[in-house]
């Protein structure tokens, strides 16, 4: 009882002061929704909660512009995908190898306006097609009955003229395809041209000079050195580690998928793009990630080769043509400079030296030289020589020999002392 009591006590007390309470709200009422919404944003605007400004002077029409472009970049790449399938779905017998070699850079007349070997002239018969992650390729001097010669004077080499007609770029280059130029790479004639991380870019407009030098490494088999001298490749004539690389993968991507991809050698059906697509691309993931075909020691899938060449390469640029070339090419071939700006590409190769270098491998230690250094340890430090070893080892043959001659005289004597000790024996039961 006595807490009800408390409790009414305390509910007139407050009653005065609630309606004193009422009375006030009533006199300032509410505000409305558009008074309270422009206090909001006002609050946003002058808070020192930093960035919270940003996010209101956007507006509602900002967030809906964003999702907007979302839903239309999903849509638009939802369409991009049915697009694909139907693609597919129509060209069951599309082959991407077939189609880049028609569609992409081809080498004519109309592309190779200029060639000449050592002062030779070449044309586009003796380059040797070839496909790379590049695309198609075209290489020069690739075997025994093209136009191979020595260089008999420094300075001497290929010069080529490129017209690369820019305006028939597929690129996209949204996807990084922003130059127009020729990629190159200088190789041994039996060696697969790699352009990732070896190529050389002449861009248009330019006259590339690029000086050549030979080098060749040798590499000492394992223990002494990393290489390999018993493996041999099936699709390369000579053993390389990228070659190798190239292999290992066809041979996975064989197993898993049931087809060869047409950048890399072996024998097989052609993968389709919905093969490329499913199959080809996660086989690659699963390489890189397992450490499938891995490189460098002897152990690795694909060790150094025990010899290798390469020809390192420096170039330099100069404007082409110039104004006196300009209006000579441009009578010649008919075009004008802005053309010849954009779409003609000079190269000339030549050696910078007429000799090549080689570096070989050593053994840090050969039989000979570890005899060698056991011997001189020893007369350095013991006066001892070839001599002292003979005669150490006619003294140990000799004690040998001693030892065998005292067993051979003592050895009789035990069985005659047990026949006797018996026949002793026998008499004795006799008796």
């Amino acid at each position: 009882m006595r807490n009800i009591n408390v409790f009414i006590f305390f509910h007139f007390s407050d009653a005065a002061l609630w309606c004193k309470i009422k009375d006030y709200l009533r006199a300032h009422a509410v505000p409305s929704k558009d008074e309270q919404k422009k206090y909001h944003h006002d609050f946003a605007l002058t808070t020192s909660f930093h960035g919270v400004h940003n996010l209101v002077n956007n507006g509602n029409s900002g967030v809906k512009s964003t999702i907007l472009l979302l839903s239309t970049s999903i849509d638009a790449e939802e369409n991009h995908l049915q697009e694909v399938i139907d693609f597919l779905q129509r060209n069951q017998n599309f082959s991407i190898k077939e189609f880049t070699r028609n569609y992409g850079f081809y080498l004519n007349k109309s592309t190779l306006l200029k060639c000449s070997y050592f002062g030779i002239p070449c044309y586009a018969e003796d380059f040797e097609h070839t496909f790379t992650e590049y695309g198609n390729c075209y290489t020069f001097n690739h075997n025994e009955g093209s136009l191979i010669k020595k260089a008999s004077t420094p300075g001497s080499g290929l010069s080529v003229l490129f017209d690369i007609k820019q305006s028939e770029f597929t690129d996209e280059p949204s996807l990084g395809y922003v130059d127009a130029g020729i990629t190159f790479v200088i190789h041994s004639a039996n060696i697969r041209p790699k352009f990732d991380g070896q190529g050389v870019y002449s861009p248009v407009g330019m006259h590339g000079h690029v000086s050549i030098q030979h080098l060749k490494t040798v590499i000492q088999e394992h223990p002494w050195g990393e290489c390999n001298p018993y493996l041999n490749l099936e699709y390369h004539e000579v053993y390389s580690t990228y070659g190798c690389l190239q292999e290992c993968k066809s041979r996975f991507i064989k197993s898993e998928c049931g087809c060869v991809p047409f950048l890399l050698p072996g024998i097989g059906k052609e993968c389709d793009l919905q093969q490329l697509y499913k199959c080809v691309s996660t086989s690659l993931y699963r390489i890189e990630k397992f450490n499938i075909c891995t490189v460098g020691t002897y152990n690795s899938t694909c060790p150094v080769p025990c010899e290798e060449t390469d020809y390192p390469a420096t170039i330099s640029y100069s404007t082409f043509p110039s104004e006196k070339a300009a209006e000579y090419l441009s009578a010649k071939l008919g075009k004008n400079t802005t053309y010849m700006r954009n779409n003609l590409v000079y190269i000339d190769i030549k050696y910078q030296e007429l000799n090549y270098k080689i570096t070989t491998q050593q053994k840090a230690l050969s039989a000979s030289v570890l005899l060698s250094d056991i011997g001189g340890q020893l007369g350095l430090f013991c006066g001892a020589s070839m001599i002292t070893i003979i005669e150490i080892m006619e003294y140990i043959i000799t004690n040998l020999y001693w030892i065998c001659i005292f067993l051979i005289l003592k050895a009789p004597n035990v069985p005659l002392w047990t026949f006797n000790q018996s026949r002793y024996r026998r008499e004795i039961q006799e008796c």
